[in-house]
């Protein structure tokens, strides 16, 4: 079987249910760029979902140093203050051999098997009973809960389903972060919320935006520009590539 040029990656489907079951497991969803890794003898590719390359040159070298013939890794890209992490959460091929037939479960063992280095990062079960609290509590932008039976589907699915954290607070944006890869206007808007006289930072949203909405935002925001930090509390404020504005939007 050859060796593919590209692969649909499997998308989860939004769900405002909560619950838990030995059918599923869980992981913490991540706020990056969907990265698939393509081996091919000493070729490396890194494309986004929406197939655009990447150019991270300490993950290609990470993935072309994986002792195997061939491989597709699936996973998310973020970027912390000074290098990034490659989430890996699934295996597409590997050897020669389309695995996407196999169960969540046997395609998990076989990414077991792989030596992953930095950048590249194994992703963790996650074992609470109620893990989407867990998610909101720690900041994190939801959970992924997937069956353990399903196969990787090329299209968004039903057996992945993504329970996101909901705001309870109205969210003031502050600042925002620049794009990274194939990313155009901006990467995260860095939002808040008024807490008697402070304005406290809550966080991160990266995610939900279209081109032209990016590139719409990153106008506006640049029109309100400011020197430094509006926020008065709060902790994760991003150092690099990070830009302030007034609490207007």
């Amino acid at each position: 079987m050859p060796f593919p040029d590209w692969v649909e990656p499997m998308a989860a489907t939004l769900t405002q249910e909560r619950f838990t079951g030995p059918e599923w497991i869980f992981e913490r969803k991540f706020d990056g760029i969907r990265l698939l890794a393509f081996k091919n003898g000493p070729d490396v590719r890194l494309l986004s979902r929406n197939r655009l390359p990447q150019n991270i040159p300490a993950l290609a070298q990470a993935v072309a140093e994986l002792p195997v013939a061939d491989v597709i890794l699936d996973g998310e890209i973020t970027w912390g203050e000074r290098r990034p992490a490659y989430h890996v959460f699934d295996i597409v091929w590997l050897d020669g051999r389309d695995v996407t037939s196999l169960s969540l479960d046997e395609r998990r063992s076989l990414l077991q098997r792989l030596p992953l280095h930095a950048p590249l990062q194994r992703v963790a079960l996650l074992d609470e009973s109620k893990p989407w609290e867990r998610a909101c509590a720690e900041g994190w932008e939801g959970v992924i809960a997937k069956r353990r039976d399903s196969r990787y589907e090329h299209r968004r699915s039903p057996l992945w389903l993504k329970m996101k954290c909901e705001a309870n607070q109205e969210l003031v944006v502050g600042g925002f972060t620049d794009p990274q890869g194939g990313r155009v206007g901006l990467g995260a808007l860095l939002v808040g919320y008024y807490e008697r006289d402070d304005f406290v930072f809550a966080g991160r949203i990266g995610t939900g935006f279209d081109t032209k909405l990016l590139l719409d935002l990153r106008a506006r925001l640049d029109a309100i520009e400011i020197p430094k930090p509006p926020f008065t509390k709060g902790t994760g404020l991003p150092r690099l590539r990070a830009h302030w504005t007034r609490p207007e939007i």
